[in-house]
């Protein structure tokens, strides 16, 4: 399922410009509610079953570390439930606020490997290859490392095994030596493929004046409709915060705003911004099956 792949790279930028800068802003708990689940959500869509397992493996531990630390360090609140060994308090507010930043930063990891997977390099040199070719270059080599350098590790882990460095076995030392010496090689691809590409962009006219470029991409109206209710939920999200409609604060004491159905509205805006992939991705399973069941 990665239906939304498929939409216009604009449509998708300014989906992930939302999502991804609103999830780093709003620290109200229900917004990062909102934004850990339909992140969860779609990296499960996208990346199948076994992504509940990985995301599992990060979230479950940071939420309960941050949510340990932060009271050892900060020791802001008036809500006090206990004393600690030194003699600080621990207060409710800190635990809190503790749990929200973990939710804050797992969110975000969530997002931003949905977006690794939607924005690819093309569709990012599309959006900024005429207006900065150089930049665009850089970062889209930059999304397309890691993963790239992911496989080629376990590749070269592998075949150094076959010969009988494994680094994963033996003495301390061995491994340590079978541990440097993949990642001698590993800096040596890196280098080399980023000369290489650097080299095989330039040879191809890469950021000259006059440049044409070929580009499958079609605004059609399919994305008009996706990006007219990702901009206005957006839009009414953005001005529904500044008016209040988010507003929580932590300390001194836990405190948000009255409900009311202005708020009701800019969170129900809100949900529907970070569900949209999400119900573009159901919509299309429907209409699939109904296609085939009348065939």
């Amino acid at each position: 399922m990665n239906e939304f792949k498929t939409y216009h790279p604009i449509v998708n930028f300014i989906y992930f410009v939302f999502v991804i800068g609103f999830s780093c802003v709003f620290m109200h708990p229900l917004c990062l509610v909102i934004s850990l689940m339909c992140g969860f959500t779609y990296s499960v869509m996208l990346k199948g079953r076994g992504a509940i397992k990985r995301n599992l493996m990060y979230m479950l531990p940071m939420l309960t570390l941050m949510a340990l630390i932060n009271p050892a360090f900060n020791h802001e609140g008036i809500t006090i439930l206990a004393y600690l060994p030194g003699g600080n308090p621990l207060t409710l507010e800190s635990v809190a606020y503790g749990f929200a930043a973990a939710a804050m930063i797992v969110s975000v990891i969530l997002w931003f490997s949905c977006f690794n997977e939607i924005m690819t390099s093309d569709k990012f040199i599309y959006l900024f290859g005429r207006v900065f070719p150089a930049m665009s270059l850089i970062i889209s080599m930059a999304l397309r490392f890691v993963p790239r350098f992911a496989a080629q590790l376990k590749t070269v882990a592998n075949a150094q095994k076959g010969i009988g460095r494994d680094a994963s076995s033996g003495s301390v030392i061995k491994r340590a030596k079978c541990g440097l010496n993949i990642l001698s090689i590993m800096t040596t691809w890196a280098l080399e493929n980023a000369v290489m590409t650097a080299d095989s962009m330039k040879s191809r006219g890469y950021g000259s004046t006059g440049r044409t470029a070929f580009s499958i991409f079609i605004f059609d109206k399919r994305d008009k409709k996706a990006l007219l209710c990702i901009l206005l939920s957006g839009a009414y999200t953005f001005i529904g915060n500044m008016a209040g409609g988010m507003y929580f604060r932590y300390f001194p004491s836990l405190r948000g705003a009255k409900v009311s159905g202005f708020g009701i509205s800019v969170f129900a805006s809100y949900l529907l911004l970070c569900i949209c992939p999400v119900i573009i991705e159901l919509w299309e399973v429907r209409r699939w099956s109904a296609l085939k069941s009348k065939i």
